[in-house]
């Protein structure tokens, strides 16, 4: 191989050299940001995977609140029905003791009744009266023992509505508290399915983000397919052109090394001659007749 030719294989290596050079460094620069997309990606990954657990928290929570509230007014329901009979067993009551309170113009308590009627009754036993007015005394006494049946029954009535009433306040603030109960939970649930729904369009967001970067992956991927294929070639090609450019130089080297020695082995035997007829040795020679006794 001539100079030429190989300064011509020499400029081809370092052009090859220098475009792959180029190359790797525009593929690290791909790869790097291919290698950004997917620590974006797998933090979003991170991202999502958190949201969706506290979703199904948030949902596992509201839904609980749910069944508790629905449970709460079922009961509610219960509580109202037993107070509407309540009320309305209540409105009976009062209604018919005020008609026995205006029939029999009751306006006495039980206990004063009784008092009268023993007085007239001990007025019998004690005063011996005549005939006449033991029999008057005696229809007043059976008059206001009339009379103390209708303030007895009045004053049951009376016990009824004031039992009824208790009852029924009773009632109430079961009543009350349970739907202060229900208010608390349906607010709780409320805010629970609201972060649901908040969350889950971030989630929906993240997705999409997501999608989006895995796009971008591929394409990143496909871009370093693609650059990468001519890159193999010059490779292989630059790998050829040092293989024909070390083989002429092992030749060469070989050639020259041949030509040194047969140099040399002519140059002994000339010192050879030399010192055999006596000739005057140079420091030269002696180095040349040196390397012969290292043989």
């Amino acid at each position: 191989m001539t100079t030429q030719e190989k300064q011509h294989i020499q400029r081809q290596i370092d052009e090859l050299q220098k475009d792959i050079n180029e190359l790797r460094t525009s593929l690290k620069q791909i790869n790097d940001s291919k290698e950004e997309l997917f620590s974006k990606r797998n933090a979003l990954g991170k991202q999502i995977s958190t949201s969706i657990r506290e979703i199904k928290e948030l949902r596992r929570d509201r839904d609980t609140f749910t069944s508790e509230v629905k449970n709460a007014k079922t009961e509610r329901d219960v509580l109202a029905k037993q107070i509407k009979e309540k009320i309305d067993s209540f409105k009976k009551v009062s209604t018919v003791k005020k008609e026995v309170e205006a029939k029999h113009g009751v306006h006495q308590s039980p206990g004063a009744l009784k008092q009268q009627i023993e007085r007239l009754q001990y007025q019998i036993e004690t005063e011996a009266p005549s005939f006449e007015k033991e029999q008057k005394i005696m229809k007043t006494v059976r008059d206001l023992e009339k009379k103390l049946k209708d303030v007895q029954k009045v004053s049951g009535m009376w016990e009824d509505t004031r039992g009824l009433s208790k009852e029924i306040d009773t009632l109430k603030d079961k009543a009350d508290a349970l739907h202060a109960t229900i208010q608390e939970k349906a607010r709780s649930s409320q805010e629970k399915h609201e972060k649901l729904m908040t969350l889950s369009k971030k989630v929906d967001e993240l997705k999409k983000q997501e999608n989006e970067l895995n796009k971008q992956i591929e394409g990143k991927k496909a871009e370093l397919a693609e650059k990468s294929k001519p890159g193999d070639e010059k490779v292989a090609k630059l790998n050829e052109l040092r293989k024909q450019s070390g083989e002429e130089y092992k030749d060469e080297q070989l050639k020259t090394e041949s030509q040194k020695r047969k140099k040399l082995s002519d140059l002994q035997q000339e010192v050879q001659q030399k010192f055999k007829k006596g000739g005057k040795l140079t420091t030269q020679d002696l180095i040349i007749l040196q390397s012969i006794e290292e043989k």
